[in-house]
């Protein structure tokens, strides 16, 4: 079995994308794997299976984390099920039809924020009341799932988006230093471009093909490029590092 046996670990959107392959990748590495889903089960519990092949427990865990009355009851659901807590990705996040702001629809932008910034904070609040060594717990670590937007504001296509991921970076850098001496991590990963299905849900299907050039290692990212950096700030391997946000991004 692997490095982190015994280890619990909940992922917010785990099941596609970059969080269904920390979950893979995860219990390959023999983590206890706690998957949330806000719609789709049957990917959830596919997820979950994949899992299982290599021997740890995997549940599936419904919760809508753009909606704050769903987060403590996941948390709930997850330790009552589990006994612990150790690890916590926060990879549940949208960014809503591609368009200029002006273009843009209102209940997106709220939605986005919502779940991307907000119910962010509000699982982080929740896990690091479970692992803070102050109340009692045994420490941990976080990490967030940041973007390469953030950066670069994303003019023309979410603005918001980018606005809610660099609410996630600041988040980081000042939890992280709040939460360092009561043993708890807290890191975030800033991908690039990967060949998802997020981009044919925000109407743009053609758009890694589009913004490829543009990469100075001239391809998108796989999903494991992405997942890998996660498990390795979740891991001891990474003992020393909290409030960093680690750009994954081939030079973007």
């Amino acid at each position: 079995m692997g490095e982190a046996t015994g280890r619990v670990l909940l992922i917010t959107g785990a099941g596609r994308g970059i969080g269904a392959t920390v979950a893979r990748l995860a219990a390959e590495k023999g983590y206890t794997v706690a998957i949330n889903y806000s719609r789709s089960r049957d990917a959830a519990e596919k997820t979950a299976q994949a899992c299982r092949a290599f021997g740890v427990e995997a549940e599936i865990f419904q919760a809508d984390i753009g909606n704050p009355a769903s987060i403590a009851p996941l948390f709930e659901a997850v330790i009552d099920r589990f006994g612990r807590l150790d690890a916590l990705v926060n990879n549940a996040g949208m960014t809503g039809l591609a368009s200029s702001l002006i273009d843009s629809d209102d209940q997106t932008i709220i939605d986005t924020m919502n779940l991307n910034a907000t119910g962010l904070m509000l699982c982080t609040k929740a896990a690091v009341r479970h692992m803070a060594h102050s109340r009692g717990g045994k420490g941990g670590a976080i990490v967030n799932l940041s973007s390469g937007a953030s950066s670069i504001g994303s003019p023309g296509e979410f603005t918001w988006y980018a606005a809610s991921k660099g609410a996630v970076d600041s988040f980081t850098l000042g939890i992280a230093k709040e939460m360092a001496a009561d043993g708890v991590r807290i890191n975030a990963v800033s991908p690039g471009l990967a060949d998802t299905d997020i981009h044919a849900t925000m109407g743009k299907p053609d758009r890694v093909k589009a913004m490829t050039p543009s990469i100075p290692i001239q391809r998108p990212a796989s999903l494991e490029e992405l997942a890998r950096p996660i498990l390795y700030l979740l891991s001891d391997e990474a003992s020393y590092i909290t409030g960093a946000i680690l750009r994954v991004a081939g030079g973007r």
